[in-house]
């Protein structure tokens, strides 16, 4: 039990340094965002975002899935003590993606014109060399993260928006100045090439640090093999039908699971430009509202559930190898409590406080009031996002990759028939997208939820990971929208107003789930900075 213990502990502190690396990269990318979006302004802001849409939807295709399928098959054979097979799918795992990779690079560059509407063509080719380099990037982080280390991959993902956040400025204030005196439609598209820069930028600087700790770990890595006994070596066509395999489906199940941002944008953009008769250039700056603000923001906490869905994908793959169900599901629970007692807060936060959250990233007037009301709604899909990710990592681990294909592809179809028609029927606009976006968040949490229950026998305790945590949320939202208020009558300044509402409703959460009993000194313990969480509580007499 002990080592069971530990092995938890191990597990919760990797998937809290993702996680941690996770939200720092999605406050760096809110903070640059900002001053970005002032920058570019909201028309540029909407080419960006919707040559981003499509550039992410390729990377999914081509690249994005190789971490998670690369660290879940090297993983298998590392828990066997297989060492020259997990190297060996390593090198043929970085010739597959420097094959597809680049093949999805220059489809990008040439058929740009066709994937995206005309003002966002050159930011998008811009986005093409970042695909080919994104791929070799995740095959290295993923064999990081199969021998259970997060930190190369942490502190990577945190070098690479660092470095995303300052070029992506710079080169978009400079190409801007290249082109002053010109319309405005024609700045707007340079500003827009000049945030994809910098997305290439950070990705590549990624690129050369993940080769560097590659580098340093060679000889590690090649005592490793040298151990090996197991006297068996997979032939090369074996290792690719692997990889194949196993990618294939993650790429189609993390396809539909995206593509919905994607899809909204072309329903939202043309039934408005053909259909309500709104200009492409209007078009575009109304969904930078959805995307490019509010969505940004509402996926701070999601980071979260993603971190620790690629954390737990090797050792759920490990104990499942094994045949070591209970283990399984014990980690599976771990994570969802874990989750959950960061995610309800959040959302019951940002439903909160969302205009002065708003007001403090992106203080632009004229649509500080239609991104809150945005903000407001997408908080509801931050819980279900969180318990799908995490049950769609789930089913990656154990290897049935076609299951949330099938939950995904159920799901699109469904928010897609309700967006077109609010779109057609009502005058809803925006609030159209964010009702699909919670639906289809919604139904991902349902379908996975059976499909895991159905494989695992698995059934998660609701009183302490959902129960608890929603009542405590809903006090702590109250009185985070008491406190904040109450200040601004005293002193209208919303960065100090929402400083002070911060920590006291944090502070109030940490005791009321303690209280209420979701959280045990245990629990505590086996999170990151645990020791010292736990040493706040006994001091103000929280736990015995």
């Amino acid at each position: 039990m002990a080592n069971n213990k530990g092995k938890q502990s191990s597990f919760v502190m990797q998937a809290g340094i993702l996680a941690a690396a996770g939200i720092i990269c999605k406050i760096i990318g809110i903070l640059y965002r900002s001053p970005l979006a002032h920058v570019i302004g909201d028309e540029g802001n909407g080419y960006y975002s919707s040559a981003y849409e499509i550039y992410t939807i390729i990377l999914l295709v081509s690249s994005y899935s190789i971490p998670s399928a690369i660290s879940k098959v090297i993983a298998q054979q590392l828990a066997l003590g297989k060492y020259r097979n997990a190297r060996k799918i390593f090198h043929c795992a970085l010739l597959y993606v420097v094959v597809v990779g680049g093949a999805a690079s220059i489809l990008t560059l040439v058929f740009a014109g066709v994937l995206v509407g005309g003002n966002s063509v050159p930011v998008l080719r811009i986005f093409a060399p970042t695909i080919f380099f994104s791929g070799i990037l995740g095959v290295l982080r993923g064999y990081f993260q199969a021998h259970g280390t997060m930190i190369p991959t942490s502190f990577s993902q945190i070098l690479e928006q660092i470095l995303n956040a300052v070029i992506s400025i710079l080169a978009a204030f400079l190409l801007m100045r290249m082109v002053a005196g010109q319309d405005d439609t024609t700045i707007a598209i340079y500003g827009a090439s000049g945030s994809a820069i910098g997305t290439g930028a950070g990705v590549l600087v990624a690129l050369l640090f993940m080769l560097f700790i590659l580098a340093l770990n060679r000889r590690i890595l090649a005592k490793q093999v040298r151990r090996d006994r197991s006297g068996e070596l997979l032939e090369t066509p074996e290792v690719f039908r692997i990889i194949i395999t196993m990618v294939t489906p993650i790429i189609l199940s993390t396809f539909i699971y995206n593509c919905n941002s994607s899809l909204n944008l072309t329903i939202y953009t043309r039934i408005m430009e053909y259909v309500r008769g709104v200009s492409e250039a209007d078009a575009y700056t109304q969904y930078g509202l959805f995307s490019g603000k509010a969505k940004q923001i509402s996926n701070i906490p999601i980071a979260l559930a993603s971190a620790m869905s690629t954390a737990m994908i090797p050792g759920i793959s490990g104990s499942f190898a094994r045949k070591d169900i209970r283990e399984t599901n014990r980690k599976i629970a771990m994570a969802v409590r874990t989750t959950m007692l960061i995610s309800i807060p959040a959302a019951v936060g940002l439903a909160a406080l969302a205009k002065p959250v708003v007001l403090l990233l992106y203080p632009q007037k004229g649509s500080v009031d239609m991104v809150s009301w945005l903000l407001a709604g997408l908080s509801i899909s931050v819980v279900f996002y969180a318990v799908s990710t995490i049950s769609n990592g789930v089913l990656q681990g154990i290897g049935k990759v076609n299951l949330p294909v099938i939950n995904a592809a159920i799901a699109l179809v469904v928010q897609t028939v309700v967006l077109v028609l609010l779109l057609l029927f009502t005058d809803l606009g925006l609030h159209s997208l964010v009702i699909a976006t919670v639906l289809y968040s919604f139904l991902m949490c349902i379908l996975n939820g059976f499909s895991v229950k159905r494989q695992l026998g698995y059934r998660q305790e609701a009183v302490k990971t959902f129960c608890i945590p929603f009542w405590a949320s809903v006090i702590m939202g109250g009185a985070a929208f008491g406190i904040y208020h109450g200040l601004y009558l005293l002193l209208p300044v919303n960065v100090v107003c929402l400083a002070a509402a911060l920590p006291a409703a944090a502070a109030l959460y940490f005791v009321l789930v303690i209280k209420m009993g979701a959280v045990e000194e245990r629990d505590l313990l086996a999170l990151p900075k645990g020791a010292f969480l736990a040493a706040m509580a006994r001091r103000f007499r929280l736990i015995p």
